[in-house]
C-alpha cells in the first residue's frame, strides 16, 4: 500500500462510515480476553494507523472506556465494533479489520497476547485453518 492510498469502511447497518489514508503501521491478531468479549469472536484482527489519518465520513461512533486507558468505538445502531484506542499506543487508532471495505488487503502480520490464545484456535500465516 502506498502513502496516498485511501481505505474506507463502516458498520453493518451503514450508519457509521470512515476513511483512513495510507498504509497501516502494523496489522495483527489480538487474543486478549477483553477483545474477545468486545467482539464476541475468538480473536480480533486489527490494522493500526496514525490517528490523524482517520476520520468519520458518516455518522458518529459511540466511544466507551472499556478499562482504564482503553477506548473502544462501535455503532450505537447495530453494535458493530469499529476501533480501539489505548493510552499504551498514543496517537494510533486500531481499526477492526473486518469493518474495512477491503479486509483482504490487511492480512495479520503478528499476534498480541498470544499467551491468551484459545487452545482450539488454529491460525496460519494468512488466516484461520481447521483444527487438527
Amino acid at each position: 500500500m502506498r502513502e496516498g492510498d485511501e481505505h474506507t469502511g463502516g458498520c453493518l447497518c451503514g450508519a457509521v462510515r470512515f476513511r483512513v489514508a495510507g498504509g497501516p503501521l502494523w496489522t495483527g491478531y489480538c487474543h486478549c480476553g477483553s477483545c474477545r468479549r468486545a467482539t464476541g469472536a475468538p480473536v480480533a484482527a486489527f490494522a493500526g494507523f496514525p490517528a490523524g489519518r482517520f476520520a468519520y465520513t458518516r455518522g458518529t461512533a459511540t466511544r466507551r472506556s472499556s478499562s482504564p486507558g482503553v477506548y473502544r468505538s462501535f455503532c450505537a445502531a447495530c453494535g458493530t465494533p469499529l476501533t480501539y484506542e489505548g493510552d499504551r499506543w498514543p496517537g494510533e487508532v486500531h481499526i477492526h479489520t473486518g469493518c474495512l471495505d477491503a479486509p483482504q488487503d490487511f492480512p495479520p502480520q503478528g499476534e498480541a497476547f498470544a499467551e491468551e490464545k484459545l487452545p482450539w484456535l488454529r491460525l496460519g500465516p494468512t488466516g484461520a485453518e481447521p483444527a487438527t
